[in-house]
């Protein structure tokens, strides 16, 4: 399993927000490239990138994101406010591995059908979780269709995996919600990539024995408590 850094945007800057709430920035960064190939240089995997201004509608961090893809020289997954093929299609074509959509995604399965089988094993469908329901729009919104009717609607389709972040505990480094993210993994009819309060060796071990694919981490590596770079590889040998 792959421990993932967050890359999160806000203003241009890197950021993290607690539960998603601006205004809550643990802490702020003023290069989003350099952050990155800060991470490149410990040893990460693959970095998250995720466009906070784009989510909530203030302006976009696309070509910063296409600058980390062509530059940084790791697989690079990236999300937030992908809502326009064009969008998507200019990550891509800068060599994202792949994108990440979940607003209009949930509230038209159909636009992710059709976006899903043109763009097989690229397309990762965001599920953020907010008080056992779907949300939407920067965790503005709660979705109106619940966990298990998603998992119906997207069975078939050629997605790349499935990012579940459960926004109750997103930013607080207090650890993962066990009991949520076992169901979530164990219904999921593709691969899961957790994130979340992901913040110990025990939540990583606890989620590779569930079969996530990945964690994305934000919080924890930024301040040091999580470390897994310098874990010896593969994965589920040192745990």
């Amino acid at each position: 399993m792959m421990v993932i850094p967050a890359v999160d945007m806000l203003d241009h800057n890197v950021v993290q927000l607690v539960g998603g709430v601006r205004g809550t920035e643990l802490f702020r960064l003023p290069d989003p490239l350099q952050t990155a190939r800060d991470w490149a240089a410990k040893g990460a995997p693959m970095l998250h990138l995720v466009d906070l201004d784009g989510a909530f509608g203030k302006g976009d961090n696309l070509q910063v994101m296409a600058d980390i893809a062509m530059e940084v020289g790791l697989p690079v997954q990236a999300g937030g406010g992908m809502n326009q093929e064009k969008k998507i299609d200019f990550l891509l074509d800068a060599g994202v591995r792949r994108v990440i959509v979940g607003s209009r995604a949930v509230k038209e399965p159909e636009w992710l059908a059709q976006l899903s089988a043109s763009r097989p094993g690229r397309i990762v469908l965001a599920m953020d979780v907010k008080d056992g329901m779907i949300a939407v729009k920067g965790w503005q919104e709660k979705a109106p269709l619940s966990i298990g009717g998603m998992f119906d609607i997207i069975r078939d389709m050629p997605l790349s995996a499935v990012l579940n972040t459960n926004v109750n505990v997103e930013g607080q480094g207090k650890g993962i919600d066990r009991v949520a993210a076992e169901e979530f993994i164990r219904l999921c009819p593709h691969p899961v990539i957790a994130s979340g309060g992901v913040s110990s060796i025990d939540d990583v071990r606890f989620l590779t024995q569930l079969g996530a694919e990945g964690a994305v981490v934000g919080v924890s590596i930024y301040n040091g408590t999580l470390e897994p770079w310098k874990w010896q590889e593969p994965w589920k040998d040192d745990l």
